[in-house]
């Protein structure tokens, strides 16, 4: 059987160091007999003190005060003490000061879980994923500073609290520059990275307790856009004076025609056009995002944007010249403002192009288009692909013929 801990806390002024009536307070740690003294950084009046009682005398303002600091010390000392027991570490008065005061090896702060992130899962994380994590980073530092007066926290000071409160400065976010807050979702992806930050300390055991448990994230579903076949008919007519709208136009329109992303396009090359099975010819690639080989049939319109570019492309091993992500979308709001189009074009709008305009509503099986774009579940294609009315339409003339 094992032998049971004793442990006790008491507070008392140091006599010995009396000045102008006040002294220092510290609080005395004792396991097993032995003794450790930890400086509550303050003085007391010392005619005040009840040392039967271990507090100050009376109501006074600093009696108030300094008794609620002895009861939180006293409760914090407790809890440090619980945690190593535990835990099952070596339980000595040293153990719990160093547990209280946050230095203990177990004691890690978010910026060194951040550090440990960085350096093990920069090799494994996409590099946009890895800038999503920076961002995140960012805010809650720039949170700790503004709201906590701080520039660093403990993880096992993280709390249920402390995510509603960063929450909140998450969505009355200002910055200098005026960049508008995070919307719901943008909210939403900061604190889906911030847990799983802290199950990977969990995993780590730097901390105990998930401070997400009792914390929900919601997301809101956003209407996607996508361009229907008569804006598709505008853009594929669209014609400038400079090349590189017209450039940005075929590319935009071969992720439309193929469902694509902008790095999966700019990151093609001429080996990854593969005759197939059928003698037509494929694109054969891994997804940049998730890695996910997807294997897509060369429509007539995206074969026929290749063959424009040969001559273009002949010196060098990419099958496309693409601009790069912040000229692309600049020159994407251009050719939208001279169409008319009111939709905010990017790559992403072209993949949802592919999904519903150009194979759901022609009849392509949800499945199949879940594996051309790359999707693991059929589920994450539904977020992508609606059918449109004109598909709905067509599908009951079907069922009222049947019906006849």
């Amino acid at each position: 059987m094992d032998n049971p801990v004793t442990f006790g806390i008491t507070f008392l002024p140091k006599t010995n160091k009396v000045k102008n009536g006040t002294a220092p307070l510290y609080a005395r740690i004792t396991v097993n007999g032995e003794r450790i003294e930890l400086s509550l950084q303050r003085r007391i009046t010392i005619d005040l003190w009840d040392e039967r009682k271990g507090k100050l005398r009376g109501s006074s303002a600093e009696s108030v005060q300094v008794n609620k600091s002895i009861d939180r010390v006293y409760n914090q000392l407790y809890e440090s003490f619980r945690q190593l027991q535990e835990e099952n570490r070596v339980l000595t008065a040293i153990a719990v000061k160093a547990r209280y005061l946050g230095t203990d090896n177990t004691s890690k702060c978010i910026s060194e879980l951040f550090d440990y992130h960085t350096q093990n899962m920069g090799t494994i994380l996409k590099p946009g994923t890895m800038k999503n994590y920076r961002t995140t980073e960012k805010y809650i530092f720039e949170f700790l500073r503004r709201n906590k007066n701080r520039d660093d926290i403990y993880l096992k000071q993280i709390n249920y609290g402390f995510i509603v409160d960063f929450e909140y400065f998450l969505r009355n976010y200002k910055s200098k520059s005026h960049r508008p807050a995070p919307s719901n979702n943008g909210v939403m992806k900061h604190l889906e990275r911030l847990k799983k930050l802290l199950n990977l300390a969990q995993k780590l055991e730097w901390v105990s307790k998930d401070p997400f448990s009792k914390f929900s994230l919601k997301f809101i579903k956003v209407e996607r856009d996508f361009l229907n076949e008569e804006e598709l008919q505008r853009l594929s007519r669209f014609e400038s004076h400079r090349m590189a709208l017209n450039q940005t136009r075929d590319i935009f329109l071969f992720a439309c025609y193929t469902g694509l992303s902008w790095i999966d396009v700019k990151n093609l090359c001429k080996d990854n056009i593969v005759q197939g099975i059928d003698g037509n010819k494929w694109i054969h690639v891994a997804r940049e995002k998730t890695s996910q080989p997807v294997k897509i049939p060369l429509l007539s319109k995206a074969l026929k944007m290749v063959e424009e570019y040969k001559v273009k492309m002949q010196h060098t091993d990419l099958l496309l010249p693409v601009y790069s992500n912040q000229k692309t979308n600049k020159y994407l709001k251009e050719i939208a403002i001279k169409l008319n189009i009111r939709k905010k074009l990017t790559f992403h709008v072209a993949r949802h192009t592919f999904a519903t305009t150009i194979t759901l509503s022609n009849g392509v099986p949800i499945e199949t288009v879940s594996k051309l774009l790359g999707h693991t579940k059929v589920s994450t294609t539904q977020i992508y692909a609606r059918v449109v009315e004109r598909k709905v339409g067509a599908d009951m003339e079907k069922l009222k013929r049947i019906l006849k």
